[in-house]
């Protein structure tokens, strides 16, 4: 097997690629991107050596810039179970918990709240790698110890169990970015599937599609792609492509060269969040990531010490991420729970009082530096020509009217925007 050419050594998922397009043929995208984070030994988030999160890491995260982006997502929280069903114990789900600075942000403000006081049952982590468990574990075994609640870890939201008797609170943040997608084209046969193989295998050739697609604006400036891999289609359509254009009415009219990422296990991960919010307990969700209400034909991309580099660049050794296409998520719940947004992260958090409370925190600085740090955290996450717009907020709750009469179309701070919004067109 080829160890290595002039673009370097092949690192240890590269070596499995080759193996499996030996044995099967061109690979989906979404087994390039399982294997590139998530392989059991050599996936980027369960390498040890790896830092992932913060300036050491390849990206830094909202929760990682500011505390008070975790502390206003739990009073968002807080007012959702306030409003509907404050009666019962209330429980937190993580889907993506990273090294468990949001989580930590939030059981503090929860902490802080009388309402709350021995309301919170249990949390529960959903994360696959061993080494961000130690991490989450370190980080908030304090919190568990002083508050008496259990903190679980899961493989997949499908572990955690449904309580009737609960209210649920749900949070992915910077979590659908990071699952897998396949990459299809519309062609005259149908939707035929975009794979990867490798370059120097002179019997493949890279098929261009008939008619590019207009490049969405939150697009990534595309790169230069790597010699050692390339992008071919498939003759044909394949089951997984035909079954991923029915995946939403928005697609059954798009025209011939079209090309879209789509992925199912998004779809699968949304309705897992309607099925556990839509119970007798009630309970709610933010999903917060970038992209927009559409789908994406070339978002796909790959991050390492913060800089965006080739698609195909070290796979197993850098962040690989797609934007999200939110329409997806909510036509995905659709008939579990109700749906808003998504809205702007500078919307949300300004709506929610970021500028009040970090001038709060900024008034009882410990020093000058502090006080500049706390401030500049803030205006990063609303920027409006960085993360403030990049990123979006969606909103789920359960389809129920609350104990205050407050009815289900009525969710802060998602109603007031969407109205504003359809006003001035």
């Amino acid at each position: 097997m080829m160890s290595g050419d002039s673009f370097g050594p092949l690192t240890d998922v590269e070596k499995i690629m080759l193996d499996s397009v030996k044995a099967a043929g061109p690979i989906s995208f979404s087994t390039f991107m399982q294997l590139s984070l998530g392989h059991p030994t050599h996936g980027y988030y369960m390498k040890p050596e790896h830092a992932v999160f913060g300036t050491q890491g390849d990206f830094i995260t909202s929760p990682e810039i500011s505390q008070v982006f975790g502390e206003l997502v739990a009073l968002w929280m807080i007012k959702q179970w306030m409003d509907t069903n404050v009666k019962v114990p209330f429980r937190i789900v993580e889907l993506g918990p990273g090294r468990g600075t949001l989580m930590d942000d939030m059981l503090r403000v929860l902490k802080q709240l009388p309402v709350a006081r021995g309301k919170l049952k249990s949390v529960h982590l959903v994360e696959s790698s061993a080494t961000m468990r130690a991490l989450q574990e370190g980080k908030l075994s304090k919190a568990s110890q002083e508050g008496n609640f259990e903190i679980m870890w899961h493989d997949a939201i499908e572990e955690i169990e449904h309580e009737e008797d609960v209210f649920t609170m749900l949070v992915a943040h910077e979590f659908f970015d990071a699952l897998p997608v396949n990459v299809i084209e519309r062609t005259q046969q149908g939707w035929n599937e975009v794979l990867i193989a490798p370059s120097s295998d002179p019997s493949i050739k890279y098929t261009m599609p008939s008619s590019e697609s207009d490049q969405n604006s939150d697009s990534p400036p595309q790169l230069h792609h790597s010699s050692r891999w390339t992008r071919v289609l498939s003759p044909t359509p394949t089951a997984s492509s035909t079954l991923l254009g029915l995946a939403s009415p928005r697609f059954f009219s798009l025209p011939v060269g079209t090309r879209i990422e789509v992925s199912r296990t998004s779809m699968n991960q949304a309705r897992g969040i309607g099925k556990l919010i839509n119970t007798k307990g009630g309970g709610c969700a933010l999903v917060i990531d970038y992209g927009a209400d559409n789908a994406f034909n070339d978002s796909l991309r790959a991050f390492k010490q913060h800089k965006i580099v080739d698609i195909f660049c070290s796979p197993g050794e850098c962040d690989v991420t797609s934007n999200v296409d939110f329409a997806l998520l909510k036509e995905s719940m659709a008939d579990l729970v109700s749906t808003h947004g998504p809205i702007s992260q500078r919307s949300f958090l300004t709506c929610m009082g970021i500028e009040i409370r970090a001038a709060a925190l900024a008034r009882s600085a410990s020093s000058l530096e502090r006080k500049k740090a706390i401030e500049d955290g803030a205006s990063r996450l609303i920027d409006p020509l960085g993360m403030g717009e990049q990123y979006k907020v969606l909103a789920a709750v359960a389809k129920s009217t609350g104990e205050e009469g407050q009815e289900v179309g009525e969710v802060w701070p998602f109603t007031v925007i969407q109205d504003s919004a359809q006003q001035s067109i």
